[in-house]
């Protein structure tokens, strides 16, 4: 078979994943330096005019475990997860996560980007300055005047080309009648204080005419620049160091893309600068391979050292989260018949969409949401073991909110089990997880699975979280007219005389001012135990090459150099040294753009 694509021997600038990240760089690079010629690599196949990444309904269409689009990283086994091995996620195609993920848009405090510079020490990662990186990016097509947002970026964020759900109204109306501190806002997306405890209609990374807000269709093919190469199915094995420099990258054609191309490693120079941008689930695997890590895992692999740096693959960090499934009235509008595959339900939908971008298949079903902060007296309600972690972090930092809550009109996973009833579910997703994990080569086959441990809940105080925002979530869902049950499996498994096992048998809504319900001892072991045996991964995998000092486990510096190693740098959600409240699209697009300025001043540039 022929090769399935021709490589010129050597390029300017070379970039190791085709990730949001580095998408966005490379084409902001290549339109600023014409005369650069610049190429990137991406292991995943490409995305262009597949309507799979154009229509936002399609979500779930990634998430099989055959799927393509979409790496599936298996961690072991953790009985902090009830034995269970989590499956993470990460984007496997062109644009990487901005092509599959779920397209909310949620960005972070303003502190958030502040800590990567006054904690860490890396002059420049401020807010000041990544504000405007996300302003560049967006055209807020909600209001494109108000403060904070930008009016003529690529990528486009409104409300979407529909009404809310009625499901999703309820919400609205019904939380602040029970979280009577957390009223209807309007917004909560404004980098400060105000942004916090406020039920919102939350917007997306989708446009007004019902279309994904994705990097490669809005910063790569609608350019055709002709200095800039973007590759699929290309799988980076290694950064090539000469002498402590890197000179190019060795590749070969991934299988998983072109089943039957040669499996032969070859190699692609590069004049200035190699950029490693494969996500926090496949740069610090590079790096590795490359030689730059933990000096026994490279050895374990086979690998000569080139330059020791005890931090590659340490810090995993994700955002926590626990799904929790009900149902509610057949005659609601939901997602759930266009995610079992029902062909009538299709098939309107796609002369919707096709007519003006609306309906099902040109909506996320994420619209209602809050970003919850425990007032002091909530805070005792977490426990004694919570304490700690309020005084020493949250108290301190007043914007940062504890957990993301929020509402979907429909069940995105496989139904074919279950009844074909009608289903809304509840996300708490942990901002500011205290657990870590790690995620290492286990061989040098760039197609072996990793050393991974997700380090789910491994600290008590991310279950703490959790239980809490299960039983706000819990309050809401029960008193929404729309509310027909729990779906009983995926809820806790309460002792048969708990006045909370009575409670969720019901089939019905109770009263707005019903009382709420009492939780034993007994009762809060069930709740963790449930969480145990459901939380999963929310996609945003970061921190895994992170930018602080080296004494620190560091990776690389404020400018993205990997220390030890010249002429290569690494951009992508793999940096943050810290977590933020943010979806990490928000943090892949900040640090995407703010990359492309840092390398633009080396080039002898400005952008």
């Amino acid at each position: 078979m022929a090769t399935p694509h021709s490589i010129q021997p050597e390029y300017d600038l070379v970039f190791a994943g085709g990730g949001s990240a580095g998408c966005i760089t490379a084409s902001r690079l290549a339109a600023a330096f014409p005369n650069l010629s610049i190429l990137v690599l991406e292991s995943g196949p490409t995305t262009e005019g597949k309507k799979e990444h154009i229509q936002p309904g399609q979500l779930v269409v990634h998430l099989p475990p055959t799927t393509k689009t979409m790496n599936l990283t298996t961690s072991k086994p953790s009985e902090h997860v009830a034995g269970r091995s989590i499956v993470v996620r990460s984007g496997h195609c062109i644009g990487g996560g901005s092509s599959v993920n779920w397209m909310y848009y949620n960005r972070p405090s303003a502190s958030d980007f502040d800590d990567w510079e006054t904690e860490f020490g890396n002059e420049g990662w401020s807010a000041k300055n990544l504000i405007p990186m996300l302003e560049k990016a967006e055209t807020y097509q909600i209001d494109p005047k108000q403060a904070t947002h930008g009016a003529s970026g690529p990528l486009k964020v409104s409300h979407g080309p529909n009404e809310l759900f009625e499901v999703s109204k309820e919400f609205l109306h019904v939380a602040p009648l029970i979280e009577k501190d957390r009223p209807l806002g309007f917004e909560g997306n404004d980098f400060n204080v105000a942004s916090l405890n406020k039920f919102c209609n939350m917007p997306k990374w989708i446009s007004k005419d019902g279309r994904r807000s994705d990097v490669p269709h809005h910063y790569v093919y609608n350019n055709k620049l002709s200095n800039l190469s973007v590759l699929d199915g290309c799988l980076v094995n290694r950064v090539v160091v000469e002498d402590g420099i890197a000179t190019g990258v060795e590749y070969l054609f991934n299988k998983r893309v072109y089943e039957n191309a040669p499996q032969d490693l070859r190699v692609v120079k590069a004049r200035k600068l190699v950029v490693v941008g494969a996500g926090a689930m496949g740069s610090p695997l590079i790096l590795e391979r490359s030689g730059i890590g933990r000096k026994d895992i490279l050895e374990r692999a086979g690998i000569p050292v080139v330059s020791e740096l005890a931090g590659v693959g340490e810090n995993y960090q994700d955002h926590t989260v626990s799904v929790i499934p009900y149902i509610v009235d057949d005659k609601y509008e939901s997602m759930n018949k266009l995610w079992r595959g029902d062909p009538a339900t299709w098939e309107a939908a796609t002369q919707q969409w096709e007519k003006d971008g609306s309906g099902v298949l040109g909506t996320n079903a994420l619209e209602a949401a809050i970003k919850l902060r425990p007032s002091p007296d909530e805070v005792e309600e977490l426990g004694p073991e919570f304490l700690p972690v309020w005084n020493e972090f949250f108290a301190k930092r007043p914007d940062k909110p504890m957990l993301w809550l929020c509402l979907m009109a429909g069940l995105p996973a496989d139904q074919s089990a279950l009844p074909p009833l009608n289903f809304a579910i509840t996300a708490n997703s942990l901002n500011y997880p205290r657990s870590r994990g790690h995620l290492h080569i286990a061989s040098s086959d760039p197609y072996a699975a990793p050393d991974f441990q997700s380090g789910f809940i491994s600290d008590p105080t991310d279950l703490a979280a959790l239980r809490w925002g299960y039983k706000k979530g819990h309050e809401i869902l029960r008193r929404l007219p729309s509310y027909r049950g729990a779906l009983g499996p995926a809820h806790p498994q309460y002792s048969a005389d708990s006045p909370a096992a009575a409670q969720l048998a019901a089939t019905g809504p109770v009263p707005i001012d019903a009382p709420k319900v009492v939780y034993s001892a007994d009762d809060d072991k069930a709740i963790d135990a449930c969480l145990r045996n459901s939380v999963e991964t929310t996609f945003h995998s970061l921190g895994t090459c992170a930018m602080k000092p080296r004494e620190q486990g560091g990776v690389v510096d404020n400018k993205l150099n990997v220390y030890g190693v010249k002429n290569l740098k690494v951009a992508d959600v793999s940096i943050p040294p810290s977590n933020l409240h943010a979806n990490t699209y928000s943090a892949a697009i900040a640090i995407g753009e703010y990359a492309a300025v840092l390398f633009a001043k080396e080039l002898g540039g400005s952008l």
